[in-house]
């Protein structure tokens, strides 16, 4: 593919974001163009007359994604096409089938990879679903404890979190990553082991932080007295160290097209999920996911929301130079959804070498970062309102709340209040405020858009992650970036294990063969009492 910088559509951009249009003008900001700038899809609307777009802009973004191919590659990933791999160079070259894991509704893809792949998934939702009977019958479990780090428990939190208005009664889950061992201790305290379900979540079978929690989940079960084996759940890849069925209650299988960030409608959240949800709940979320799949294979951005979306953030960080975005979700339930999202994009776009492996001459991912408002109104938005850097936002709001229970306060509800901050906060960063005393100045001009859906449900968050999966992957699309691995995380991994066989020598009086490990271990030393 022609380098991104090099494209014609990226050259007439250039050209246009030498004069964008400054929305803190008088009139700008108009009904009309409110208007004109939305998009729908699945119930799900995307205003975005407050980025700094005109007509002409959306015209150059669409023949930028047209140029590039974007939703051919859509269609080949979903397909099962090998999209995992850097030509000429060592990679996984590997397809990229997280959509497979929910492929089971209307339209199914067929790519003959993309069957094999939601057969096998299939058959791992019906394991699931007769493990779930089974253990509901027997009335054994009330709490569920996810071991995993990564995309083996940002995404499943994140989504658990969103959906928990819809948990069945008398449920609970617990999320532990962290190897710090205050973390370990204190979800282990606050549970009757005797009535939980401990998942272990590890597509190669040998995370390190996971392999640790494990051990000390087995060994505190043990110390009370309870049989490990019938606590624990495996997901993990065949053949995997994990692979045992001597040593968990069940075992459920995760396929290597299944990136850890992209897993969360596999089995990696399926188990907690269908847990927490009931199969039926966790089904409609799926639905959800799926739906904004195929709403992601169509041609014209502006029915495309993921597509769209992936534009306008394109437009911002490499022809408005921001090197970062917000995302603002205006409901407490999505809490963690931005860690997710954190993940999600920087993991997957932090790259810096092209699918050719050539460095790249351009920006590529941003920093993604976000809070729920209100709260962030009284924290970080002073920046965003007056401080020296633009920072783009993303809003995330919802017509009602989930639970349908409110508060009238002075003639308006709550979540009238909610709705009336998200779009006063859109207007005041798009419009400014001129004044005498420059304190009291905004510059305004800064974008934003919103995601609006009428109620945060299990298809509706199915939907939205969906949504950001597929503006991630085109962006790497049009970049011509492999979205699919992250090799930037392994140095790190390496070192620390030779980091902690350190530490193990020396505790048996021996000493290591990494200087710059034994560097630090004696400032450590010095900093621990």
């Amino acid at each position: 593919m022609q380098p991104f910088h090099t494209l014609k559509s990226v050259a007439r951009l250039r050209e246009l974001a030498e004069s964008p249009i400054d929305l803190s003008e008088e009139g700008q900001l108009c009904p009309k163009r409110i208007e004109q700038m939305q998009s729908a899809a699945l119930g799900l609307k995307l205003l975005y007359a407050t980025e700094r777009v005109t007509e002409p802009t959306m015209h150059a973004l669409c023949d930028l994604a047209q140029e590039t191919k974007a939703v051919e590659s859509m269609h080949a990933m979903q397909a099962g096409v090998h999209m995992n791999c850097i030509d000429g160079y060592p990679s996984e070259n590997r397809p990229v089938l997280h959509t497979a894991m929910r492929d089971f509704f209307d339209h199914p893809s067929t790519g003959e990879p993309a069957l094999k792949a939601t057969a096998l998934a299939y058959q791992e939702l019906e394991k699931l679903k007769n493990f779930l009977q089974k253990i509901e019958h027997e009335g054994r479990f009330t709490t569920l404890i996810q071991i995993g780090i990564g995309g083996s428990a940002l995404g499943p939190e994140a989504i658990y979190l969103g959906l928990q208005a819809y948990q069945k009664p008398g449920r609970s889950i617990h999320f532990w990553s962290n190897i710090d061992p205050d973390e370990g201790t204190r979800i282990m305290r606050c549970v009757d082991l005797s009535k939980t379900l401990i998942v272990v979540v590890s597509k190669s079978g040998t995370t390190l932080e996971t392999a640790m929690n494990e051990a000390r989940a087995r060994k505190i079960l043990i110390d009370h007295e309870l049989d490990p084996k019938e606590h624990l759940v495996a997901v993990t890849g065949k053949a995997s160290p994990m692979d045992d069925p001597t040593r968990y209650l069940a075992s459920f299988y995760i396929w290597d097209y299944i990136g850890g960030r992209y897993s969360v409608t596999s089995m990696v959240g399926g188990v907690a999920l269908a847990f927490m949800l009931g199969m039926e709940r966790f089904l409609e979320f799926l639905r959800g996911a799926s739906a904004m799949d195929k709403i992601a294979l169509k041609q014209d951005p502006k029915a495309n929301l993921p597509l769209l979306g992936a534009l306008l953030g394109v437009w911002n960080r490499n022809f408005l130079d921001l090197p970062t975005c917000a995302i603002i979700p205006y409901t407490q339930a999505l809490s963690r959804f931005p860690a997710h999202l954190q993940q999600l994009d920087m993991e997957s776009n932090g790259k810096r070498i092209d699918k050719q492996g050539a460095f790249v001459q351009f920006d590529t991912g941003p920093v993604i970062w976000g809070e729920v408002g209100t709260n962030s109104q009284h924290s970080f938005f002073q920046l965003i309102h007056q401080g020296t850097e633009v920072i783009p936002l993303e809003f995330i709001a919802f017509a009602e709340s989930q639970h349908r229970e409110d508060f009238l306060f002075e003639g308006t509800s709550l979540q009238d209040k909610l709705l009336s901050n998200v779009c006063a906060q859109s207007i005041a960063l798009a419009v400014g405020q001129k004044s005498a005393n420059p304190n009291q100045s905004f510059p305004g001009n800064r974008p934003t858009r919103l995601l609006l859906a009428p109620r945060l449900d299990p298809y509706t968050m199915g939907m939205l992650l969906a949504y950001y999966e597929h503006l991630v992957a085109f962006q790497g699309f049009m970049w011509n970036i492999n979205s699919f691995d992250q090799e930037g995380v392994q140095l790190g991994k390496k070192l620390a294990t030779q980091m902690i066989r350190q530490h193990a020598l020396k505790r048996e009086g021996k000493s290591g063969d990494f200087p710059l490990g034994a560097a630090y271990m004696k400032f450590l030393e010095k900093e621990t009492v």
